[in-house]
């Protein structure tokens, strides 16, 4: 497997989100060749409700990112409605903060280079073949070979598909035909409070980030949109304003100064943390609960959790069976 002039890669890690950038710093700093691969060009916007518990402070600061230096706002309320538009108002006991997956992951991104991860951006990883106690990644830019590979690609990915993991093939039905659309808004809402406001099959989010800027996002049924012949401004005018609260805020919205993110087909139907002796990290290891509102934080600890298990393999303390199974039991 393991061409003359090839490199062997301690860990290769396919997707740079939160977790897969997070993860590659962890082990870059730890002297280990580290190589991540991301379809997309840094920074980009992604569908993402941007809200970090606080919980996840002293590690993205141990990382390398200054939060302080950010600015960002801290959120201490929480604001739900019911999809007649009942409100609730409680204080957080913890809290969290409001930050752009923009922001966030370039500043990773950045971080990560400065580690010495090999960040091959712009490219498409096709497949991950494990063989002989290598990995082979074939990619857009060729390929590569690692001792371990970690998928950290997100919600759903054309390997989930190549793989037939179960949740990829299913038939649609009531957990695996979802939708996300997020834009940042300019409007006068508070910089301290993160809203939930429910509709019918959804909900939505908005939350102070960085600059002057909300964050809006929400989840619904693809079903939903089809009412609206696939117009997602008619879907917010005629089914989530049926919520006076969400009515409230559509109206208030002065602009929106970047472009809707979308994406389909988001499942949460059961998925495994191990396939294929790729260890998966983050979305790609299972879908939160919708209204839990921590999935950063979720990403931030699961790569933390993955590079201990990693660690021990790449040290010899542990065989490549039981670094699954440690990480899987986590």
């Amino acid at each position: 497997m393991n061409e003359p002039d090839q490199i062997l890669y301690d860990v290769a890690i396919i997707g740079g989100g939160l977790a897969g950038l997070s993860l590659s710093i962890q082990l870059a700093k730890q002297g280990y060749s580290v190589i991540l691969f991301e379809k997309e060009r840094y920074p980009f916007h992604k569908v993402c409700g941007e809200y970090i518990s606080l919980e996840s402070w002293d590690f993205l600061n141990n990382l390398g990112v200054d939060l302080d230096r950010l600015r960002v706002p801290i959120i201490t309320r929480l604001e739900l409605s019911s999809a007649s538009g009942t409100l609730f108002q409680r204080h957080l006991p913890l809290g969290g903060f409001g930050i752009s997956r923009y922001v966030l992951d370039g500043s990773l991104a950045t971080l990560a280079h400065e580690s010495g991860v090999i960040l091959s951006e712009g490219t498409k990883v096709t497949d991950i073949v494990f063989e002989e106690n290598e990995f082979s990644i074939h990619t857009s830019a060729g390929n590569f070979i690692s001792k371990v590979a970690c998928g950290t690609y997100g919600k759903r990915s054309n390997i989930d598909i190549k793989w037939k993991r179960p949740f990829a093939t299913k038939a649609s039905n009531r957990l695996n035909n979802y939708i996300g659309v997020k834009y940042h808004v300019l409007a006068d809402f508070p910089s301290d409070t993160i809203a939930l406001h429910n509709f019918s099959n959804g909900y939505c989010g908005l939350v102070k980030i960085e600059g002057d800027r909300h964050n809006l996002c929400y989840l619904t049924t693809a079903e939903n949109l089809k009412k609206c012949n696939g117009d997602f401004r008619e879907m917010e005018k005629t089914i989530l304003s049926r919520n006076p609260r969400l009515r409230e805020i559509f109206e208030r919205i002065h602009q929106s100064p970047t472009q809707p993110q979308v994406i389909s087909q988001i499942s949460f139907d059961k998925k495994s943390q191990v396939e294929n002796h790729v260890l998966m990290v983050g979305d790609a290891a299972g879908m939160i609960t919708p209204l839990c509102g921590n999935g950063m934080s979720m990403a931030l600890h699961g790569s933390r959790i993955a590079a201990i298990q990693v660690h021990h393999f790449l040290e010899g303390n542990i065989n490549r069976e039981k670094m699954e199974k440690r990480y899987a039991f986590h």
